[in-house]
């Protein structure tokens, strides 16, 4: 064979027919009912039909039928228009190069209906990942995130890579995986959220990243994760949140309408999206905490929202119609200590939730370097801990805001 792929499955159309092609990927089932034999194919696109004739070519007939599930292999031969097959067409083969053969038993099925455990599934990712389901969630997933830098850039944006290993915890919390730099104490980073501040200092006033976070927090939950990643943007020249909180859910309506057209792995996973109109409701904490408390859920004011809370929230707010809302105007001592205060007791910051699960997370940002310094020791912390990040606020850096948005967390409400 000159090569080992001439179409993928979904590439083939009549005016293949009658021809010689040349397909590949994973043999994902065999019929073999004597003198026939029917053979699903999958490839990157979707799966074909092979149908062996054992008496046209007994010897390839032999070759074909004994191969093992999931091995890897290239078949040449004439395509021919069928009715009764998937797509339409079947490949006659005449030429089969097994590329690679798979070792028996499987550890893992791909087509068997009975539910692997979470461990095994784990444990052979790699195979897990050929399930069209699975992979149905990871193409939306990729066109999310081009829907995120299309409208990123559209709005001005410059995409960043910031460091993962840094001197100082990012969020100012303990839940930060430790290492050593050398022969210096360093961490994994929680967020970018130091360094994109302190790129508002250079005249770039807009950008993002696609971040990974790293927490050592509770994982064994649906809502966290070790290792995940965000949108983090951040931007200049802002006369208040509300400008942020503008970018982010015209963001989300983006990701979310890109996810709608997704039709193929929408229907592979049996999901119908309905894209959200905008702007988002935005409901301040003090309303929330009257919401809650209104509904049986006695939270006092000042006390930030659990997981329950949030849930409780999320059915109250899409009662009212509003799949996502924004929560505004949070208790300062709730929130980072970069985060702009509003009076003595608030704050200028916003949380995005969808049906009870915080998105996203966000604020003006505090940009007079002898607030900030006084908040990061009203947080309990040590500007000395700080130089590098606080320089950027010496010289020149106009008021600014931003949010980090879980890609993580949106599937998962997008796909639920």
């Amino acid at each position: 064979m000159e090569s080992y792929r001439s179409h993928y499955s979904k590439d083939i159309s009549s005016i293949n027919y009658d021809k010689s092609i040349t397909v590949a990927g994973w043999v994902e089932d065999i019929r073999n009912i004597g003198s026939i034999a029917f053979i699903i194919l999958r490839d990157k696109k979707g799966t074909l039909q092979l149908t062996a004739i054992k008496k046209s070519n007994p010897l390839l007939f032999e070759k074909i039928v004994n191969i093992s599930r999931e091995s890897v292999v290239s078949v040449k031969g004439v395509c021919k228009k069928s009715d009764k097959a998937r797509n339409g067409y079947e490949v006659l083969p005449d030429e089969f190069e097994v590329l690679s053969t798979a070792e028996t038993p499987l550890p893992l099925g791909v087509i068997d209906k009975i539910e692997s455990e979470l461990d095994t599934r784990l444990d052979n990712r790699f195979i897990d990942l050929r399930k069209p389901e699975i992979q149905a969630i990871f193409k939306i997933r990729n066109e999310v995130i081009g829907a995120v830098h299309d409208y990123l850039r559209k709005e001005g944006f410059i995409e960043i890579h910031t460091p993962n290993i840094i001197a100082s915890s990012s969020e100012g919390g303990t839940d930060v995986f430790k290492l050593k730099y050398f022969e210096k104490d360093a961490f994994l980073a929680q967020s970018p959220q130091l360094y994109k501040q302190t790129m508002m200092a250079t005249g770039f006033d807009r950008v993002y990243e696609i971040a990974w976070y790293f927490r050592a927090e509770e994982h064994n939950t649906r809502r966290h994760l070790n290792e995940s990643t965000a949108v983090d943007l951040e931007m200049a020249f802002i006369k208040s949140e509300e400008d942020v909180m503008k970018v982010l859910e015209s963001l989300v309506y983006s990701m979310w309408k890109k996810a709608s057209e997704c039709k193929e792995e929408l229907e592979v996973l049996d999901k119908k999206i309905v894209v959200p109109t905008i702007p988002f409701k935005r409901v301040s904490y003090d309303d929330a905490i009257k919401k809650l408390n209104k509904n049986g859920c006695k939270l006092s004011w000042g006390e930030d929202l659990g997981t329950e809370e949030e849930k409780l929230l999320g059915e109250i707010m899409e009662k009212e119609g509003s799949l996502f809302y924004f929560i505004t105007s949070y208790p300062i001592e709730a929130k980072p200590f970069y985060t702009m205060p509003a009076g003595d007791k608030l704050s200028r910051s916003f949380d995005l939730g969808c049906k009870g699960v915080e998105l996203a997370s966000g604020s003006q940002r505090i940009h007079n370097l002898d607030l900030l310094k006084k908040r990061i020791k009203a947080c309990g912390l040590n500007t000395k801990d700080f130089e590098a990040y606080l320089k950027a606020f010496k010289f020149g850096i106009p008021p600014h805001g931003g949010f980090g948005f879980g890609i993580e967390r949106f599937l998962m409400e997008l796909l639920d």
